[in-house]
């Protein structure tokens, strides 16, 4: 990759601010930036790993303390603004900046669920940003639920933190969940609607 094509934070932060100034009501669609600036738009959670993911920011509330956060967006140097699942960083570098935007800077400790996730393809390069951004240490939880923890150095047998994730196991057993199917909804004509007559 050409470093010439790579944007800097400001620039980055001038697209991202051009496209949350869009948004409607304050909420903002699952989008990242990458290094160029292109918008990379996320597919929205399942509800299982939605669950999953808050399971694991809770843990590492109760093991942290409560400054962890769930999908908020951080500035990388090499990878654009990207939104790790959950983050964790100390008091003091909360504090330290403006909270409208991105995160300055990528915290402490990030975390990355890949159960129905379209980030698969891209954890190799989303741990490196995230370390090379400043991250101490990575959390990757596979889509089967195994729990890895990574560092500068590469992959470690437990977290640097002393973090220690206990993931219910039937949140990665297929069989026990529907399939996304079974909750679609067919368009319906209004005749088709049965109304109660009015009183």
């Amino acid at each position: 990759m050409d470093a010439s094509t790579l944007l800097d934070r400001d620039g980055l932060l001038a697209i991202w601010r051009r496209l949350t100034a869009t948004t409607e009501f304050g909420q903002r669609e699952p989008y990242e930036l990458d290094e160029r600036g292109e918008l990379r738009v996320s597919s929205r959670l399942s509800a299982r790993r939605q669950i999953v993911l808050t399971d694991v920011y809770c843990q590492l509330t109760a093991q942290m303390g409560h400054l962890a956060a769930m999908s908020v967006p951080v500035t990388t140097p090499s990878f654009g603004i990207r939104d790790p699942d959950v983050v964790w960083v100390p008091g003091d570098r909360w504090e330290s900046f403006e909270h409208g935007d991105p995160v300055p800077f990528v915290p402490d400790l990030c975390a990355e669920i890949l159960l129905d996730s379209d980030r698969k393809q891209e954890i190799d390069r989303r741990v490196k940003g995230y370390l090379e951004g400043g991250a101490r240490e990575v959390i990757v939880v596979s889509p089967r639920g195994q729990v890895e923890f990574w560092g500068t150095t590469g992959p470690r047998q437990a977290s640097m933190f002393g973090v220690a994730l206990s993931l219910d196991r039937a949140y990665f057993e297929e069989r026990a969940w529907p399939s996304p199917s079974v909750f679609s909804v067919k368009r319906m004509r209004r005749r088709d609607l049965v109304l109660p007559d009015p009183i």
